[in-house]
């Protein structure tokens, strides 16, 4: 029977022969199999070893990638290469094909191999503090994409048995569809080295993008796409491009200056402004953070009414302290003492132009602390004071009645 295959292959041999053509595909089979089973149980076990007597930590990522474990595929598919014509040595054209088929094996093996080797890379870099502002994740999958590009190449001349710069020709004739094909990859990979060379954004900041829906920590930059986890826990994917093309707000400027700024303004009813007479003055001496105030402002008006010779008995005559104005002095020493204040930066208190809803005093300054929860609770501490504060000023917080303030005209 087996005769019977040979010959009709128009190989007439004995079946001493067909049994010697079976015996060493079998040998070349499991000489394979044992040099798989070897290289996986011993070259494998040793360099894991010997990376982890290794005191440097960029060899744990390939262990983390599996690199060697994909390495020891090369043993078998070279036993295979090597011994293909011994084992088919009467059919010269099948161990051709064989050998062709095993060198598209081997360079898969090494396409493989390699984008294992280029993810520890990525894994290695982002241990140093240059990866914060210097993503390198772009660039890799730009390179990973260039290799199995140039690999698929390769593996067609292989099998058709055609030189891969005739390929490489006959596909410079198709550039326009490439283009189009891989337009998103193209602009994000320019957008990529925009946004590296620029240092417009990076791993960790925070950025703003309205038209995505995006407000959170940038978590990964990569060659088409920028990942955003927002404060809600979910994640936008913005086109890489279109952080070049589009505007955004990175928030890393103020994470950088080392202070939060609050802003906000509390509106003060116009109607209980008025002039401090001598009783609210006494009172306020009593307040620890007014006094030196009141005692250097008191002298200064009095001096100034004496040099200009104002009649004083008249509220309107000369300068006055008024209830608001050392309502705002109280504020400003009250935030100089705070100790969450950051005080080498912007810092003031001031008026905005009064309006229906009453005359709106902005707290305008920076916490020193930067952590969202902690910043929002020194806000909060901070205008829980001023509004329990206000009256005793002799000044109400304006807002809008509500059904109680209704219910007290009835």
């Amino acid at each position: 029977m087996i005769e019977n295959y040979l010959i009709s292959y128009g190989t007439p041999v004995t079946l001493a022969a067909a049994l010697d053509l079976i015996l060493r595909i079998t040998t070349l089979i499991l000489g394979c199999f044992i040099a798989n089973i070897g290289s996986k149980k011993y070259l494998i076990k040793l360099a894991h070893m010997a990376v982890k007597r290794s005191k440097t930590k960029w060899d744990d990522e390939l262990i983390k990638q599996k690199f060697f474990r994909k390495v020891s595929y090369f043993i078998p598919a070279l036993l295979i290469y090597l011994f293909a014509p011994w084992a088919l040595n009467d059919f010269p054209h099948a161990a051709m094909l064989l050998q062709r088929a095993t060198n598209a094996y081997m360079i898969i093996i090494a396409l493989i191999s390699i984008d294992a080797l280029l993810k520890a890379i990525v894994d290695v870099y982002q241990n140093f503090p240059t990866a914060r502002k210097h993503p390198i994740g772009g660039y890799i999958q730009a390179t990973e994409i260039i290799l199995f590009f140039l690999g698929g190449i390769l593996i067609l001349a292989v099998v058709l048995d055609k030189s891969p710069w005739g390929l490489l020709s006959l596909l410079g004739g198709l550039t326009a569809v490439l283009i189009l094909v891989f337009k998103d990859i193209l602009l994000g990979f320019i957008a990529g080295i925009q946004l590296s060379f620029n240092n417009m954004v990076t791993v960790g900041d925070w950025i703003e993008m309205p038209k995505y829906g995006a407000d959170g920590d940038v978590i990964e930059i990569n060659l088409t796409t920028v990942k955003v986890r927002n404060w809600d826990k979910t994640v936008t994917t913005i086109p890489a491009y279109s952080l070049i093309s589009d505007s955004f707000k990175n928030w890393r400027g103020m994470s950088e200056s080392g202070g939060r700024r609050i802003k906000r303004a509390i509106y003060i009813d116009m109607n209980t402004i008025k002039f401090c007479n001598d009783t609210m003055l006494e009172r306020f001496r009593k307040f620890q953070h007014l006094r030196d105030y009141l005692d250097k402002k008191i002298t200064e008006i009095e001096e100034y009414n004496k040099e200009f010779k104002f009649d004083t008995t008249e509220l309107i005559n000369g300068r006055r302290l008024t209830n608001v104005g050392t309502f705002r002095a109280y504020i400003v020493e009250y935030l100089r003492r705070h100790p969450k204040i950051h005080q080498d930066m912007t810092f003031l208190i001031r008026h905005l132009t009064p309006a229906s809803n009453g005359l709106p005093i902005e707290i305008y300054v920076f916490s020193n602390d930067q952590v969202w929860a902690n910043y929002e609770a020194i806000q909060a501490d901070i205008f829980d004071h001023i509004l329990a504060v206000a009256p005793e000023f002799e000044l109400r917080i304006f807002q809008n009645p509500s059904g109680a303030d209704f219910s007290k005209l009835v």
